[in-house]
């Protein structure tokens, strides 16, 4: 059973509530396919779901998912998985700080409508490539081997 946790934002705690049964499966659908895609590729560590990922000294988050590079731990996608209940904190606080600390991927998974917003870091910040639903598939350039049809993650 999911937990509650805190994250850290400008050295004040940030209380998330615990992920619901949904959540849940879908963060495991995509850390299932994510292991598969980074196999080959020995400069990718994909982390733990939630893990604290330090962005500075005042600031931690716990992505659903977060890969980083094997060499530096560096973050270079996160995957927030938007709760129902606490869906302030990732759409706009946490995306904010993601732009900021220009963390080159973010994807939005958002069950309430299905739906996956897929951002790219640039210089200005970061920018929405697309948003993905119905038949279309999340794929990754920077992961090849990744792909999941937007069916398969929101599945019953």
């Amino acid at each position: 059973m999911s937990r509650p946790y805190e994250e850290i934002l400008n050295g004040g705690t940030l209380p998330r509530s615990a992920p619901g049964d949904r959540h849940e499966i879908i963060c495991a659908r995509l850390h299932r396919e994510m292991a598969v895609g980074i196999a080959g590729l020995g400069s990718t560590q994909l982390l733990a779901p939630r893990t604290k990922i330090q962005l500075s000294r005042t600031t931690a988050f716990c992505p659903d998912l977060a890969l980083v590079t094997a060499a530096t731990g560096k973050l270079f996608l996160a995957v927030e998985i938007v709760s129902r209940d606490d869906h302030h904190a990732d759409t706009v606080i946490k995306k904010e700080i993601y732009e900021q600390f220009r963390v080159p991927r973010l994807w939005m998974v958002d069950p309430r409508y299905d739906n996956v917003e897929i951002y790219h870091s640039f210089e200005f910040g970061l920018k929405l490539q697309g948003i993905l639903a119905g038949g279309e598939s999340l794929r990754e350039k920077l992961v090849p081997q990744f792909k999941i049809t937007m069916k398969e993650l929101f599945a019953a």
